[in-house]
């Protein structure tokens, strides 16, 4: 029987940072000091989970800031990367649907993670996850691709809606979320105080969307 998890597991054979790191790590920074400024103990480093890390790119500069840093990834090729590249950080191989919380669970002021939910087939699993391993109050951070009936209306009159919504990339994206239906999943799950950025493009064809939320 076909294993999906190990025949089209995502391969990574270097620690570059992703082409799409430029345009996030500027909103997300901002939305991450928001979080260090609200914290009541701020002599101790900010703690946050990265859950689907990828190659560990992205942990690596939130741990520039000076957070400490762990990173979740299912691939082993990513964690072998990150784990070679990047010793300021810890990474651990596991998947989203069944994260380690012996070892995770309350224990983060900050969640994130980064282009991953429109990946996943059951999207509120990640909020699930990471509610749990949030401490009271923390705050989590998601980041995916931007969708809004203006943007979808210009792609469509220039002929691009199949290279967008394409169905021709395994593993790639299955959920498109937009403001509202990301807003009522992170609400279903009681999450509040939602604070939106946006980045890529022009307004409101912007590439990718991030929200805070807290727990």
């Amino acid at each position: 029987m076909l294993d999906p998890n190990s025949t089209y597991e995502y391969t990574y054979k270097t620690s570059e940072s992703g082409h799409h790191h430029h345009y996030l790590l500027p909103p997300l920074l901002k939305l991450l000091n928001l979080a260090k400024q609200n914290r009541q103990n701020s002599n101790q480093k900010l703690r946050v989970l990265d859950i689907g890390c990828g190659n560990g790119s992205l942990s690596h500069l939130i741990a520039k800031q000076g957070c400490e840093v762990v990173g979740v990834e299912d691939s082993a090729s990513g964690v072998a990367a990150a784990n070679k590249s990047f010793p300021d950080c810890k990474f651990i191989q596991a998947s989203v649907y069944d994260l380690p919380y012996s070892e995770l669970a309350g224990s983060f002021d900050v969640v994130i993670s980064a282009e991953v939910i429109e990946h996943l087939l059951y999207p509120r699993e990640l909020i699930k996850s990471a509610r749990k391993c949030l401490k009271l109050n923390g705050l989590l951070i998601l980041t995916t691709p931007y969708h809004g009936y203006i943007k979808n209306l210009v792609m469509s009159l220039a002929g691009k809606m199949d290279d967008h919504f394409t169905v021709l990339w395994d593993g790639g994206h299955i959920k498109f979320f937009s403001v509202n239906t990301l807003t009522t999943l992170l609400a279903e799950e009681k999450f509040t105080d939602f604070q939106f950025e946006f980045a890529g493009r022009v307004p409101y064809l912007w590439k990718s969307m991030l929200v805070s939320a807290t727990f």
